[in-house]
């Protein structure tokens, strides 16, 4: 297994700061990825995501598979050519979507077939498929082994046999990857919230011996405080030199709190999808431009971060584009968060090298207290 390069230059407590090498560039950790579901982060041009600071970006293994097909994207030159991004690129295994489609999905212990929400036409995914249509179709630099995502809540039974079904798909995945030059593959706890579960995944996917592990089964309605605590149970069981990446999380102090737990790696829809709602995510916290109140705003959405989203229109200008329903206000409010969540992890870093990251968390803390998820059963 080709293992990346990983430098950890600097600590703060479980925090840390580093560099993930990648043949198509330098990952500075701890690092946000922004999503490109379909080939494109939405409302977005790559130049802008990356001058807002973004080192890698992911790609949505399920949905670039449906359209416009994986075996397509190859023939036009990979997902890299075809989405115009040259730097390094993760893809999902497309485990989460297909749980998400409970009701068009049938497990076995060999794979998935599903159901396309686009058309109703029937596909399988296999770890061997996953990785095919990954690290040979799209050509990610960094591809993930197929797993089955538990659901929340569930019995200790059934988060036992779910795990217990993603390593042995983990393996296969390992097995199908074999040995590439210039790719790697990332493994998956899962687990549930139990933690001798999180410790029994943890060790096994270890022993396996991938390229970074990731947590799964997080950003799926368990909550704030629940999230910390499944992430304090898992990460003491991880080796300290490779990369850990949690999966779907999440807003800015979920980012916050992973970091001061040892995460290094992270991805959401959140900027963009909280662009398109017309949500901003500033340092004081999330601002909704449709209020009433902003009307006659003339001060900009967060001077701080360094985007002419940021700092060039009004709040005012803003109410008015999603009053209006121009398609320029979700363009220039996910340009606006992509960035905000860009500087947020600068800050991390610089903060971390500084040794004040203890300082900046309380601060945030302080400044989002009241953008902590509530467990999907208390949620209104």
């Amino acid at each position: 297994m080709t293992t990346f390069p990983f430098e950890i230059k600097a600590t703060e407590g479980k925090a840390r700061t580093g560099t993930l090498k990648t043949p198509r560039g330098e990952i500075r950790t701890p690092a946000f990825m922004p999503v490109g579901t379909a080939g494109t982060v939405k409302a977005l041009y790559m130049d802008q995501v990356k001058e807002a600071g973004a080192d890698i970006i992911l790609g949505n293994t399920y949905h670039l598979m449906l359209r416009p097909g994986a075996e397509r994207v190859k023939r036009l030159g990979g997902l890299h050519s075809f989405a115009h991004w040259d730097g390094p690129m993760l893809t999902d295994s497309g485990g989460f979507q297909v749980w998400s489609l409970a009701q068009l999905r049938k497990m076995d212990a060999d794979g998935v077939t599903f159901q396309s929400h686009i058309d109703g036409s029937t596909h399988r995914l296999t770890p061997a498929r996953s990785i095919e249509i990954q690290a040979d179709l799209l050509g990610a630099d960094i591809s993930m082994q197929l797993d089955e995502c538990t659901d929340y809540p569930c019995s200790h039974a059934e988060a036992e046999r779910s795990l217990d079904l993603s390593l042995d798909w983990g393996q296969r995945s390992l097995d199908a990857f074999g040995d590439r030059e210039g790719q790697t593959l990332f493994g998956i706890v899962q687990g549930s919230n139990f933690a001798d579960l999180r410790e029994k995944s943890a060790k096994g996917v270890v022993s396996q011996c991938f390229g970074g592990i990731a947590l799964g089964g997080l950003a799926v309605g368990e909550g704030h405080d629940q999230m910390c605590a499944t992430i304090d149970m898992t990460v003491p069981h991880l080796p300290g030199h490779l990369p850990r990446y949690v999966m779907g999380v999440g807003k800015p102090i979920d980012l916050v709190e992973s970091v001061a737990r040892g995460v290094d790696m992270f991805d959401c829809v959140l900027p963009t999808r909280s662009g398109r709602h017309g949500q901003a995510w500033t340092w004081d916290g999330p601002v909704n431009v449709k209020n009433a109140r902003f009307a006659e705003d003339t001060s900009p959405l967060d001077e701080a971060v360094n985007c002419k989203a940021s700092q060039d229109y009004s709040r005012a200008y803003y109410h008015h584009l999603f009053k209006a329903g121009e398609y320029l206000g979700p363009m220039l409010l996910s340009w606006h968060n992509t960035a905000f969540f860009q500087a947020l992890m600068a800050e991390i870093r610089l903060s971390i090298a500084e040794g004040r990251f203890e300082a900046l968390r309380h601060r945030l803390q302080t400044a989002w207290a009241s953008t902590r998820s509530a467990p999907k059963d208390q949620q209104g």
